[in-house]
């Protein structure tokens, strides 16, 4: 990091804090704070709904996801489009005639208040959570590549976030999410043009394509019923279609972006074209990663890109076996450099050498990570072995020219403040609106919004407390989407019954809901402890089918039981 770098880092994150607080202060009602006055027109709306889903955890795990597995993570989002259409035609147009404030405000007209309240606790502990992790994971990685203290950094993001969207609510986030939408498009782009640039000359667009799939990272589609193959066609049609369906139609964190808008029609288009838009950007951040192993095909990578955990077991006892293996791999890169060069000269390209020397050098990585687990486990320390994040912000740190470097970090620290920004917002939405002011009798519009900024205060807080103590799973944005997965799938049941089983009523649901969260906790443990195999995507999937399935045997059951609530027509 050389001054250039910080000038860039440090005025474009405080540019974007002070041109959000500057333009929404002020806020003097409720629907100004919580849904921005309905001002929001579709792009914003579009942009600000791609800006939620597209933490840190994105632009840091995803190249990394790609340049191990290749591109067929991007099959996780094929059912994104399906879940756009139908939230468009039936959620957005339910919502916008109820003039709801949260989703869940829409369960208390259709069954009770009780269903209503269940229903944003489950929000408000997954979305909590998941708060920490987008502060947690660029901090830990930033922490670790550059020597920042890790406290330090989880406060400073929590802190810029809290500023801005604590002043001026949901109108400060979408409008502040524009602007760093724009800062991320650039620099992906970037990257991607300097990652090409760097390759040899004689490496032409073609040939790196040709490189990458001959080292088994260009295989998009996997249409094979394997559950031990965690994305395919199928787990991303199917559980990927439930996952968004109860992300974007039923989480607040998403829901209030798109309530934001003008009409139904800016709200629509504004959705489309986040589904429009998305599949193809993850596409590109994947191929960006694509791009980086293929970068390292020709310059050579280190065994395990932590370098906190190349230090710890080079610090031990173990520090001989992990410099043998670092010998091995430079012997290996040799070998695949010149089989690679063989490759893009011989018209006939027979791709097993290199595939043959891939495994051998993933092996080795293997045997690293291994080797730094024992010497963390020795030293009584948690290290993290699995270097997925680290692989993006790597190259960054040690192949972009100075400026770029300050450029790349504010695109990775604007992705968190971005994505954490709906997130507060949203839970001090639901706890302000859900179970607040229900509690609490008539209060004025200007007490709506000071309670409405409290609880954004004590959400932010709680978000710096989560991130201070997680710890890393396998890769950061499966551990987002893990949390996701564990509840969405029984709240879009919820909704599901609440639109559709139109004799299904609120003691049942209620009951039904209770049911499946724990079933669906169980199964998740059952295949964590590995008694089962059941790849986390499907529990989208199977906590809807098991809550509605549930619901409706109860209210068979007991078909005079609770009250008829049908959803009001006005």
């Amino acid at each position: 990091m050389q001054t250039l770098d910080w000038i860039v880092l440090i005025g474009t994150l405080l540019t974007i804090v002070i041109y959000g607080t500057i333009q929404t202060r002020g806020s003097k009602n409720v629907q100004d704070y919580l849904k921005g006055g309905n001002t929001s027109k579709w792009w914003t709306i579009g942009l600000s709904v791609m800006a939620t889903q597209a933490s840190a955890i994105t632009f840091l795990s995803t190249p990394g996801q790609a340049f191990n597995d290749g591109m067929g993570f991007v099959q996780f989002y094929f059912g994104l489009p399906i879940a756009m259409i139908v939230i468009c035609m039936v959620f957005i147009p339910l919502y916008h005639r109820l003039k709801v404030y949260t989703a869940y405000e829409f369960l208390e007209n259709r069954f009770d208040r009780k269903t209503r309240t269940l229903t944003a606790i489950l929000f408000l502990i997954q979305r909590g959570l998941a708060a920490g992790i987008t502060i947690f994971a660029p901090a830990i990685i930033l922490s670790a590549v550059l020597g920042w203290n890790l406290l330090l950094l989880n406060v400073i993001i929590g802190v810029l976030v809290i500023i801005y969207t604590v002043s001026g609510g949901t109108k400060a986030v979408n409008v502040t999410q524009k602007h760093q939408m724009v800062v991320i498009f650039t620099g992906m782009i970037i990257a991607f043009v300097l990652i090409f640039n760097k390759l040899p000359d004689d490496i032409s667009f073609t040939k790196a394509v040709e490189i990458a799939g001959a080292s088994g990272k260009m295989e998009v589609l996997d249409f094979s019923f394997d559950l031990n193959n965690r994305y395919t066609f199928w787990s991303g049609i199917i559980g990927g279609t439930f996952l968004m369906l109860s992300y974007f139609g039923t989480d607040q964190s998403q829901v209030q972006r798109y309530l934001s808008g003008k009409s139904v029609k800016e709200m629509q288009l504004g959705l489309m074209f986040n589904g429009l838009l998305k599949v193809p950007m993850q596409f590109f951040i994947l191929f960006v990663g694509v791009m980086v192993f293929v970068f390292y095909q020709f310059n050579q990578a280190p065994v395990n890109f932590n370098p906190t955990a190349t230090e710890v077991v080079l610090n031990s006892q173990f520090a001989d076996e992990y410099k043998a293996i670092q010998e091995e791999q430079t012997l290996l890169f040799t070998e695949k450099k010149n089989a690679i060069n063989a490759f893009t000269s011989n018209p006939d390209r027979n791709t097993t050498t290199i595939a043959a020397l891939n495994s051998k050098n993933d092996a080795l990585r293997e045997k690293a990570r291994i080797l730094i687990e024992k010497a963390g486990e020795a030293k009584n320390l948690k290290v993290e072995s699995n270097d997925k994040d680290y692989v993006f912000i790597h190259f960054i740190l040690n192949n972009l020219p100075k400026g770029l470097i300050g450029l790349l970090l504010a695109v990775i620290l604007s992705a968190a403040m971005s994505s954490t920004a709906s997130e507060l917002n949203a839970l001090a939405s639901t706890t302000t609106i859900d179970l607040y002011k229900h509690r609490v009798g008539k209060k004025t519009e200007t007490q709506m919004v000071k309670t409405s900024k409290w609880f954004t205060l004590i959400w932010g807080i709680l978000a710096i407390c989560v991130a201070c103590i997680a710890n890393l799973a396998e890769n950061l944005i499966q551990l987002v989407n893990i949390i996701g997965s564990i509840f969405y799938g029984n709240v879009l049941g919820i909704f599901l019954l609440a639109f559709f089983f139109k004799f299904v009523r609120a003691n049942a649901v209620f009951i039904a809901a209770f049911i499946t969260q724990f079933i669906v906790i169980a199964l998740f443990l059952l295949n964590e402890f590995e008694y089962i195999n059941l790849p986390f995507l499907w529990l989208n999937f199977i906590g809807c089918v098991i809550v509605i399935t549930i619901a409706c045997l109860i209210q068979g059951l007991n078909p005079t039981q609770g009250k008829d609530l049908s959803v009001q027509s006005s």
